[in-house]
């Protein structure tokens, strides 16, 4: 079963867009079953992979309201390994049509469950709030990648978006962990940028990720294109850190795949021998 992560931070300009597509693209290059599931009203993540926002498509908005299926939805990409469900403007409208909807927390969880099994991992692209799409987000997630720029007021509402995931883990989603903090838009000959980097890792410690995305243009015009940045300049900086997130991103994932089922092991083990002291 997939693993489905939501890249969410609701202050807007963090990169956050550009992070799930080019993450995504990555991953899906790499061999991957990657689907990106784009929330956002504003639809960037829909473009930046090549479609018209006004293409006419079913989209998120149909099937969080019932007009659809999930599986209904998917696209391809330019990427074999890489499909998209795309947003429409439509969503603007979702939260006010969803207010009196049961269950309407977990209408994006109850729709992924059936493409789910299909990917190895699904990116969900929030919009840059806390409201019903970025809570339905966190609750159809598994964890939590949350980019920060590295820039003045970097920490700022940072604290409301981490009640916000302890309020969600309370009430809808009690498994729900963070995948990692991710530092983007950084300038190494700026003092402020380095000053933000050590703070943001002195908060978060090891849940920053060691890969630090750069400011690059080529990943603003590969958007542009309508394509993820390792098929519009794979030479470029940009491309170049994006592919090192993705190998740490596989890389941590791997660790914890090993890390629980080293955990299981003992307790595996005792089962086994209660079952035979309780047989002889």
């Amino acid at each position: 079963m997939g693993k489905v992560i939501a890249i969410a931070n609701q202050k807007g300009g963090v990169g956050k867009t550009t992070t799930t597509v080019n993450v995504a693209a990555c991953i899906a290059a790499m061999e991957h079953r990657v689907l990106l599931v784009d929330i956002d009203p504003q639809s960037n993540a829909t473009s930046a992979l090549g479609f018209e926002k006004d293409q006419p498509h079913v989209s998120t908005y149909d099937f969080l309201i019932g007009s659809s299926s999930a599986d209904s939805a998917v696209r391809d990409t330019a990427l074999s390994y890489l499909k998209l469900i795309p947003s429409d403007i439509n969503l603007v409208g979702a939260e006010i049509e969803l207010v009196e909807v049961d269950n309407r927390e977990t209408r994006l969880r109850e729709a992924l469950s059936m493409v789910k099994n299909s990917f190895e991992y699904i990116f969900i692209d929030c919009p840059p709030s806390l409201g019903l799409l970025t809570v339905n987000a966190l609750v159809a997630a598994n964890t939590v990648l949350v980019p920060v720029q590295t820039e003045y007021f970097a920490l700022e509402g940072l604290g409301q978006l981490l009640n916000t995931i302890s309020m969600v883990k309370r009430s809808y989603n009690a498994n729900l962990g963070l995948e990692g903090v991710l530092l983007t838009m950084f300038d190494s000959r700026l003092r402020l940028s380095n000053q933000v980097v050590d703070e943001v890792r002195r908060y978060f410690d090891e849940r920053v990720f060691k890969t630090v995305i750069g400011r690059n243009v080529r990943l603003s015009e590969a958007q542009s294109f309508g394509k993820p940045i390792i098929l519009y300049d794979a030479g470029s900086l940009g491309a170049r850190h994006y592919m090192e997130l993705a190998r740490e991103f596989l890389e941590r994932n791997k660790s914890r795949e090993t890390s629980q089922k080293q955990d299981q092991t003992p307790k595996e083990s005792a089962r086994v021998n209660n079952r035979e002291n309780t047989t002889a």
